[in-house]
């Protein structure tokens, strides 16, 4: 089973970037993307043989998530039913019949960490959501995490050591989620594999520098352990700032 997520900075901009072109070649199973900058209405995706579920912001151009399934799931949910958290689209849930597929849209800590207390009031009632569904039966989420959890999943860690994205506060949350049971499943197959990002800054050529970070992830509660595949970084696939991240598992 092939599962894609991509944080795709605007769907409408990544449609006119080539995105129906890297669907098609991907072929996943399941296609979760983050940031698609729609409210509903204002796209039409053609896509024969995918159930459609989309979360939108309430902002307008702002945040919003989506999964395309081949499998139609036992049920959706949509946020974590949470108010605070909720006005966002940052999450859908599938149900399946051996796991939930999780997709998510971190909120970013901001630049001058304005929204750094709110990002941990997030992060542990996000955990505390996963952990619940745990109890239920496995769980894959994916998305758009906006952490890089150790110095080897980006480029500069030194100057970056209070950055949005880098801090101790958000790296120790990250660590909190794979100590309450589940596995990054990159670093599980590739725990010293450098130079591997799936984001870059549009600033001073950074892409084609590869100055990047690794935020966007596949995680798994640790009872899936047997069924992982693979796990890749689609670095060569344009079309946003950030670029596509697969997993493979085997039911």
């Amino acid at each position: 089973m092939k599962m894609i997520s991509w944080n795709v900075n605007g769907l409408r901009a990544a449609v006119r970037k080539g995105f129906m072109d890297y669907f098609n070649d991907l072929d996943a199973d399941l296609f979760a993307l983050q940031e698609i900058k729609l409210q509903e209405g204002q796209i039409e995706m053609d896509l024969p043989g995918y159930y459609e579920f989309y979360n939108y912001a309430e902002k307008k151009g702002y945040s919003g998530t989506a999964i395309f399934s081949k499998k139609e799931p036992l049920s959706v949910s949509y946020g974590l039913g949470i108010e605070e958290h909720d006005n966002e689209g940052r999450v859908i849930t599938l149900e399946f019949e051996k796991f939930y597929f999780v997709t998510v849209y971190t909120p970013n800590s901001k630049r001058q960490l304005e929204r750094l207390s709110y990002r941990q009031v997030w992060e542990d009632d996000f955990r505390d959501y996963l952990n619940d569904l745990k109890s239920k039966k496995e769980v894959i989420v994916c998305g758009d995490l906006n952490v890089a959890h150790k110095e080897i999943d980006l480029a500069n860690p030194s100057t970056n050591r209070r950055s949005a994205g880098f801090t101790d506060e958000e790296r120790e949350k990250f660590t909190i989620l794979l100590d309450n049971g589940y596995i990054d499943t990159f670093r599980y197959f590739y725990p010293d594999l450098e130079d591997e990002y799936s984001w870059w800054s549009y600033f001073a050529k950074s892409r084609e520098r590869n100055i990047g970070w690794r935020i966007d992830y596949f995680v798994v509660s640790e009872g899936l352990k047997d069924n992982l595949v693979d796990a890749k970084i689609h670095q060569e696939i344009m079309g946003s700032d950030h670029c596509p991240v697969e997993l493979k598992v085997k039911f």
